[in-house]
């Protein structure tokens, strides 16, 4: 999330909504000139690894204020509490952008830890970050904020999405698929691979669906940094990303990719695209 200060000194903050990859690190030393001063609000399920990676990096400390919050993406109840933290600290601050970035790759072998229907990865990857956005919508709308929702190339492996009785709301309207709500049940036995793309395809439509509920009151983005080994996606695999992949990226260039998303204005015009 982004915040200004309403005051006579204009304070961008950088609330960032669960920003877990070293992808997301490169952002507080990419601000542009633009923003004289940023506030970055991290969720983070390890706050002390969180905060002294963060106390590593190389940026301008003086223009860049950064908090670490506790957030544990697969308990919809820190999502609230995270919510109600954020709101508390912002106070009559907007929020300039809310940047979704947490992500998952895990089979669903076994339940989800809270008792959710749906395996941990799919709590994680959409439905806590939809619920953030919804615990958030009156401040986003009342900022006019900018959401940028972080996807994947992964959800181009759903290959048929028309097939029915999905009955998940986000895929509602016409977006039903009986594999997804096979494979992303928990437990369903399903690989992490079939697992997150799936789920990222499932934030995708999140995502889409959060463009037309907020049309001209928030901006609503996602993109994708590409396929980029190092970022610890594969921890719960025994097989690790393939770093000679010819598609592979490195950090530095997944990371431009996200920058980019904070100030593009290229949007397509058709209200059933998103960027």
């Amino acid at each position: 999330m982004v915040s200004r200060n309403i005051g006579d000194t204009s304070t961008a903050a950088l609330p960032a909504g669960f920003v877990l990859s070293p992808l997301w690190f490169r952002i507080p030393q990419a601000a542009p000139p633009a923003i004289s001063a940023h506030r970055v609000l991290v969720g983070a399920r390890n706050t002390q690894s969180t905060s002294a990676a963060i106390d590593a990096l190389d940026f301008n400390r003086s223009a860049s204020a950064v908090i670490v919050l506790p957030l544990e993406l697969s308990d919809l109840n820190t999502v609230k509490t995270f919510s109600s933290k954020v709101l508390e600290i912002l106070g009559r601050d907007n929020i300039d952008f809310l940047y979704m970035n947490a992500a998952l790759a895990k089979d669903a072998t076994l339940p989800t830890p809270n008792g959710s229907k749906w395996c941990e990865a799919l709590v994680v990857n959409h439905t806590s970050q939809h619920y953030l956005v919804h615990l958030l919508r009156e401040k986003l709308i009342f900022s006019k904020s900018r959401l940028i929702f972080v996807s994947s190339s992964a959800i181009c492996s759903v290959t048929d999405p028309s097939r029915p009785s999905f009955s998940y709301q986000i895929l509602s309207e016409a977006h039903s698929s009986g594999v997804l709500e096979k494979d992303l049940a928990a437990p369903s036995n399903a690989n992490q691979f079939t697992i997150y793309g799936e789920s990222k395809f499932v934030n995708f439509l999140g995502a889409q669906w959060w463009r037309r509920k907020l049309a001209n009151q928030c901006r609503v983005v996602a993109v994708s940094p590409g396929f980029v080994p190092g970022t610890g996606l594969s921890r719960h695999s025994k097989e690790s990303l393939p770093t000679n992949h010819p598609d592979a990226k490195s950090i530095p260039e997944g990371a431009a990719s996200l920058n980019a998303a904070l100030f593009r204005d290229d949007f397509p015009e058709d209200p059933e695209q998103i960027s």
